[in-house]
């Protein structure tokens, strides 16, 4: 028996005072209406009802739990009007953590925008490039690049990243522009670490129309990307970075692509999230995050 039917069909009849006029609100045979209440008063052990030929009375018991199913079916409409509002008016707090040059670049600057169009979400950002299990962690949605690994997370394409290698006008000055990939064995490089294998990461370039990584040596590596680009900026040495990373760097000349020619292929971006975790509030973050990436980000 399905004890929230059985209390809403005990609280139509006692409303209606009649077992035929509650059947047909509920949209039920007669005979459903009476075989409930027949089977939750024998689950109970006690009459709920006085019944006559004219009329129907609540026993002594029948009045404390009517007065029971009135409270409890009140609480289930009020969760579920407040779930209705919260779909029309996303509220609640969403944890997002996303590689800290994305999140400084397109999603940090954008945020007074978001706050007008969502006041009622609090958005809890944790900017990283460590690996993260968005599920045992708690988190609500995370941006991705590269290839998904979790297949059972809900995944919403953001576009694709281009890797440029760069360097600053101080490198250049001192030390030239290398021409060409395998020209990099006479300069020096700050390789980034990691953050899964504490070992640096490959360069990669596109080479003749394949994709090459090369372990480069260096004299520094860091594990943290804005460490990172402000070596760059310093000139340590080469970097290799998102174009989106770089941009302002870029535009404004503190750093100048070298390499261009040997680009490796733009890796695909994501923004991905359990679907347990999909409460109106992500859902709007999520969609948020897909349209200011189509204004910053190629297809």
């Amino acid at each position: 028996m399905d004890k929230l039917q059985a209390m809403t069909t005990f609280v139509r009849v006692v409303q209606a005072q009649s077992f035929s006029k509650a059947a047909a609100t509920l949209a039920l045979p007669r005979s459903s209406v009476t075989t409930t209440i027949k089977q939750l008063e024998a689950l109970l052990g006690t009459p709920l009802l006085r019944r006559t030929t004219r009329s129907l009375s609540l026993t002594e018991a029948g009045a404390r739990y009517y007065a029971a199913c009135q409270a409890i079916l009140a609480q289930i409409a009020e969760a579920e009007h407040a779930l209705a509002a919260d779909a029309q008016t996303p509220r609640g707090r969403v944890r997002v953590d996303m590689p800290g040059a994305i999140g400084r670049a397109l999603v940090v600057p954008r945020l007074r925008e978001f706050e007008a169009r969502y006041p009622d979400i609090e958005l809890v950002l944790g900017l990283n490039d460590r690996p993260l299990d968005l599920v045992h962690e708690g988190i609500d949605c995370a941006i991705h690049s590269g290839a998904l690994a979790d297949s059972t997370l809900v995944a919403r394409p953001l576009g694709r990243l281009s890797w440029l290698t760069c360097a600053s006008p101080l490198y250049l000055a001192r030390f030239g522009e290398p021409d060409s990939v395998a020209a990099l064995a006479a300069h020096r490089v700050v390789n980034y670490l990691s953050n899964a294998s504490g070992r640096p990461l490959d360069w990669r370039f596109r080479v003749d129309g394949e994709d090459v990584a090369l372990a480069l040596p260096g004299r520094y590596a860091v594990n943290e990307t804005e460490a990172y680009l402000h070596c760059g900026l310093e000139g340590l040495g080469l970097i290799q970075l998102s174009e989106l990373a770089a941009g302002i760097y870029l535009r404004s000349g503190r750093l100048r692509e070298v390499l261009a020619q040997a680009r490796c292929a733009p890796v695909p971006i994501a923004i991905v999230y359990p679907q347990a975790r999909a409460t109106a509030a992500v859902k709007t973050f999520v969609e948020w995050v897909i349209t200011i990436a189509r204004q910053d980000l190629p297809a």
